[in-house]
């Protein structure tokens, strides 16, 4: 059995990514220097997958509109999910879309994944009968994702968000499936409304049996004969949770060095279109994206992505931080350990002195996140303002000449001095 098709989820929001999913749905925040989803486009890609369905959902077009009907000469096909109701949902709708096929990769697009993980997934699937397959990374702590146990390559349990620490497999959120999977999913009951995809997974592990026999009338292994098997893989995985998250994925893909862009010297990576002054200092490692312009005496790095079309003005500093798209830092600002969104404008002598700091999201504080501040779409700073550590702005808030920002902004919202 070959397998080239891929179903990549990238309908759901990310509302503790706030306020930086307000106008785009997580798989489209940046990682480095580009979206994480063209990472994970990169990883089925080099790993063999010939199409591309991708089901969208919240502020889909935001996917579209980057993506095309293509990427990289593969053809990308959209499958809507109007009501984000869940994983094994997600899945559902693009069941016309891969009904063809003898199995199929699915895998989550708002998580960075590497092309030897997925072709390690392949390759178990390929050779092992179509058995349902799954990607297994040890990571140190596994509380916010799916807990894996493992005999052998079989896999035994799965544990969401375990409350201990005793887990150290976890489900990567890459799959390979045969279409039986379909029947399993349907048979699978919702909970609280949502139809979730490691639910039907826990049943296949313990041997539940779907409610029909379509399975077994196409030839194809009933869902409850079903075996699920683990390929443990040490290949880099990467999610963001919280906001301050992105620095470390940022972080982590600079420092293996996961970037497309040509490497100028060490741990440099500038593309061809971008323009760095001979005054200015890039201190790996650290990525200048295409079209960016960084101006005399300009300090960027390490640790620092600078995202398409952005400029960072004379003797700024922008260190530990993620710039997206189109962002603009005025002359002698200081940005540390700070993500913008798209199309934010800070004035001259704009200063976020970066973390720790204590970070409310929705109504939960946490502690002492190493977090500078998140300057959502389009924020503007007129100039001489400072952003206590913690902060979030939200979209399109304008800081006036001066002001000195120590709570959470609203969007839309105007402060003056």
């Amino acid at each position: 059995m070959t397998v080239r098709a891929a179903v990549v989820l990238a309908a759901g929001e990310g509302t503790r990514l706030r306020p930086l999913t307000r106008n785009r749905p997580k798989p489209m925040l940046p990682a480095a220097d580009r979206p994480i989803l063209e990472h994970v486009f990169d990883a089925l890609i080099g790993a063999g997958i010939e199409r591309l369905h991708v089901v969208v959902g919240y502020k889909r077009d935001r996917v579209q509109d980057h993506f095309g009907p293509t990427y990289r000469n593969i053809p990308v096909n959209y499958v809507s999910q109007d009501k984000q109701l869940g994983s094994g949902h997600a899945l559902l709708q693009a069941r016309d879309a891969v009904s063809q096929e003898d199995g199929f990769l699915v895998v989550n697009g708002d998580q960075v994944i590497e092309r030897q993980m997925v072709a390690d997934v392949l390759d178990a699937f390929e050779e092992d009968d179509g058995n349902a397959t799954l990607a297994v990374t040890e990571q140190a702590d596994v509380s916010h994702y799916g807990a894996v146990v493992m005999d052998g390559d079989r896999v035994v349990e799965l544990v969401e968000k375990p409350d201990t620490d005793e887990y150290r497999l976890l489900n990567a959120g890459v799959y390979a499936f045969d279409p039986s999977i379909f029947d399993a999913i349907e048979a699978t009951p919702r909970v609280q409304g949502e139809l979730a995809l490691t639910d039907t997974l826990v049943r296949l592990i313990e041997g539940v049996d779907a409610e029909d026999g379509d399975a077994a009338e196409t030839g194809r292994a009933a869902p409850g004969d079903a075996t699920v098997r683990g390929v443990v893989t040490e290949e880099l995985w990467e999610d963001a949770t919280y906001p301050w998250d992105l620095l470390d994925v940022s972080r982590d893909l600079l420092l293996h060095g996961r970037v497309t862009e040509p490497e100028r010297e060490e741990s440099v990576w500038v593309a061809d279109s971008a323009t760095v002054h001979d005054d200015a200092t890039l201190q790996g490692p650290v990525v200048v994206g295409p079209d960016t312009e960084v101006r005399p005496g300009a300090v960027v790095g390490p640790y620092a992505a600078l995202g398409r079309n952005a400029t960072v003005g004379a003797n700024a500093v922008v260190s530990r931080s993620v710039l997206d798209t189109d962002a603009r830092v005025g002359p002698n600002s200081t940005l540390l350990d700070c993500v913008t969104g798209q199309g934010v404008a800070l004035g001259a002598d704009t200063t976020v002195p970066g973390g720790p700091g204590d970070v409310r999201v929705g109504d939960t504080v946490f502690e002492d996140q190493r977090l500078g501040a998140v300057l959502a779409d389009r924020v503007r700073a007129e100039g001489d303002v400072s952003v206590a550590p913690g902060t979030l702005v939200a979209p399109s808030a304008t800081l006036h000449t001066g002001v000195t920002v120590s709570e959470n902004i609203n969007e839309r919202a105007e402060v003056f001095r």
